[in-house]
């Protein structure tokens, strides 16, 4: 039996610096650090006050972790 996926994916970095997040699937916008993945999860019906950006269980970091928000390249 395959594994799950947490509903929330948040996808490695793009060269811009950006991270796409998708919830079940769908590609919901371009996070830039931790404020726009808590917009974006409340656009999505999620309410980040109620959830942890660090649980597993909801969300998947792929290519870093909440902490790791690059730079743009020059």
């Amino acid at each position: 039996m395959a594994a799950e996926h947490p509903p929330v994916i948040v996808h490695p970095p793009t060269p811009s610096g950006g991270r796409r997040i998708t919830v079940h699937g769908q590609i919901v916008g371009l996070a830039h650090g931790r404020g726009d993945v808590c917009e974006l999860l409340r656009a999505a019906g999620i309410d980040p006050a109620e959830v942890s950006l660090g649980d597993p269980a909801l969300i998947e970091w792929r290519g870093g972790d909440l902490d790791h928000w690059p730079r743009p390249a020059a």
